[in-house]
């Protein structure tokens, strides 16, 4: 009975006829790859907090987690992002202890002629028009009920005596982002203050007083699961994480990392991406980006006046990874928009000499699109150092792990599908048609397959490298044992088109009857010329 069934008995007397399914040589490997975003939830949340829940809707957002909240807020940056991928909120509490940001905006001085106050807070739009009889007390309550009557600013508001006294709707350390500017258009864009108005902003253009980072390795109370071990071993491969305190970075990159426990370990296998943001100044980026070293990580850089805070940034962030990765893991970010979210002022933007250098210590980029939006500029990751200290550059982009990990998916389908219960023995053992038996030749044979298809599909080249270079075989101390050395040549990004123009005043009259090059015929042109062209192309 050569061949081998996995369920009908070998001894079956009974007529007549018995059909067993065996689906292993036709599945195909299966997407799936959501987001997690990770922020602080406030009272007015309903959501168990530290246990991870998938989320459809902004109003879902807002019931679980408060609509004030700090994860409420990157959620709505998120669908503008990203409207069609999968998405799960995990929602920390407030830590114990913790205060809320704050900051005032005085009215000073009231207008001599009406208009419309163009408010900014984190980014986000308040229009208060108010008359030329308005009193600074009845500005100061035109302005907090604007921004209380919208329902989900990430601050709330109180007047009092011309003063708005502004409260970020969480208590944490990420409320201190929350910028307060006006005009960010300026005059050619119609926003202007009232002509007398005079207004008094946060001195540092920031609320502040803002304290308190969420507990990850600890759950609410003493002793029980945190919020990170709540994860489980479901898969999350695109994390949104607004802290970039070394002691958050180091228990998400202990959770996602190569180690053992890690996400990338041998043991685990469900692989992943953190995402961050951080406001700095150029040197202050450089000092941080040098402070860290991880593949899984990426840290995008903000300049210290750009309006939008870390906590949205890193959410569209996010969201444009998870949406570009899942449809090819191996294009690279450069040019997606982070919709919504604001550029700072031309003056004060990272130029290209800063830029370089950000991306040469760590940190991933920015700039600005055509669309006045800021758009991807470099998705590097924090690594930068081999174990022994030395520079490196494996891990140096997002998209490096992001098609490893698509390749061992890939890879790890095949194998088990197609052989789940199978026999192993040696090359040029004979053996009948349908026995399930591989060999290290078979197993190669179908690693170079999966290889091929991968190419197809962009992931690899240089097959001919990879045939040489792949090794299969048995394991001398466990005869139930292949071990296999797999050296995929990852396909790279066309990331800088360089060029050197060599222009002439005119070329020498010697050659102008010939055209310096290769012949167009050996590049792919096809049909007729035109005849002026005859003599020139031989």
């Amino acid at each position: 009975m050569p061949i081998s069934f996995n369920n009908i008995p070998a001894d079956l007397k009974i007529p007549l006829y018995w059909v067993e399914v065996d689906p292993s040589k036709a599945g195909i490997p299966m997407i799936h790859q959501p987001s997690l975003i990770v922020g602080t939830m406030n009272g007015d949340g309903k959501a168990p907090p530290n246990v991870a829940r998938a989320i459809g809707t902004q109003a879902q957002a807002d019931e679980a987690y408060g609509p004030q909240s700090e994860l409420a807020q990157m959620f709505r940056t998120f669908y503008a992002n990203n409207f069609a991928n999968e998405v799960w909120g995990l929602g920390v509490p407030e830590p114990t202890g913790a205060q809320a940001a704050t900051g005032t905006i005085t009215v000073t001085t009231g207008p001599t002629e009406a208009g419309t106050i163009h408010l900014y807070i984190a980014g986000r739009h308040q229009g208060i028009n108010i008359a030329a009889s308005d009193t600074p007390d009845e500005i100061a309550q035109a302005i907090a009920d604007e921004i209380n009557d919208s329902g989900d600013m990430c601050v709330t508001a109180v007047a009092a005596a011309a003063v708005v006294t502004l409260t970020a709707g969480w208590k944490g350390i990420n409320g201190n982002d929350i910028r307060v500017s006006v005009n960010y258009y300026g005059t050619i864009g119609g926003e202007q203050t009232p002509i007398g108005l005079v207004l008094t902003l946060p001195t540092s253009g920031f609320l502040t007083g803002g304290t308190g980072v969420p507990e990850w390795d600890e759950g609410v109370t003493p002793g029980s699961p945190g919020p990170i071990s709540n994860l489980g071993e479901k898969i999350f491969e695109y994390v949104a994480l607004p802290y970039t305190d070394s002691t958050s970075l180091n228990s998400w990159e202990l959770e996602y990392g190569f180690e053992d426990v890690g996400r990338w370990g041998w043991r685990r296998q469900l692989y992943g991406h953190i995402f961050a943001a951080k406001r700095g100044t150029y040197s202050d980026l450089i000092t941080f980006g040098n402070t860290r070293n991880s593949g899984i990580t990426s840290v995008l850089g903000m300049e210290m006046t750009m309006p939008s805070p870390c906590y949205e940034v890193v959410a569209a962030y996010t969201a444009k990874a998870q949406r570009a990765l899942i449809n090819d893991p191996a294009r690279p970010l450069q040019t997606l928009s982070l919709n919504t979210c604001k550029l700072a002022p031309l003056e004060d933007r990272f130029d290209t000499v800063e830029l370089n250098s950000l991306a040469s210590n760590g940190i991933a980029t920015q700039k600005a699109g055509s669309d006045n939006q800021p758009m991807i500029s470099r998705e590097t990751t924090t690594y930068q150092l081999n174990l022994y200290g030395f520079q490196d550059d494996a891990y140096e982009l997002v998209t490096t792990l992001a098609t490893l990990a698509r390749l061992i998916r890939n890879q790890r389908h095949a194998i088990t599908s197609k052989f789940p219960r199978v026999k192993l023995a040696d090359d040029g053992t004979r053996f009948g048609p349908g026995q399930a038996i591989v060999t290290p030749g078979i197993i190669k044979g179908e690693l170079i397959a999966e290889y091929v298809q991968d190419m197809w599909v962009g992931l690899v080249e240089n097959l001919q490298a990879f045939k040489a270079n792949l090794i299969v075989e048995r394991d001398p101390n466990d005869p139930n044992r292949v071990n296999v050395l797999y050296g995929p040549d990852l396909i790279n990004q066309l990331r800088v088109f360089a060029v050197l123009a060599q222009f002439r005043l005119q070329y020498d009259r010697g050659l102008d009857t010939q055209i310096i090059g290769p012949n167009p015929a050996t590049i792919g042109m096809t049909g007729t010329l035109p005849s002026a062209f005859g003599g020139l192309l031989g």
